[in-house]
């Protein structure tokens, strides 16, 4: 039978975020926020910036699998823009 101090010790962190790590989840925030507006107005450049923010966010993370989604929409809605 596992002890309660371990199971506490597995699950409980007390890990104070990096000021780089806090900027970035704002960012991230932001960036959402400009995905948001852009479904709403249909704006290329919203879509492009909101994806850049949040792939700040993901990068910051190590979360590459989400880094490499955002990249395509990037991509696509760079194309768009282009043509």
């Amino acid at each position: 039978m596992v002890s309660y101090k371990f199971k506490k010790f597995l699950v409980e962190r007390k890990r104070q975020l990096t000021v780089l790590e806090r900027m970035a989840t704002r960012i991230g925030y932001m960036g959402a926020g400009f995905l948001v507006a852009a479904q709403w107005t249909l704006e290329p450049w919203l879509y492009i910036i909101g994806f850049i923010c949040v792939m700040i966010q993901t990068g910051s993370r190590k979360q590459w699998n989400l880094v490499a989604l955002n990249l395509n929409g990037l991509f696509a809605w760079i194309k768009h823009l282009i043509t």
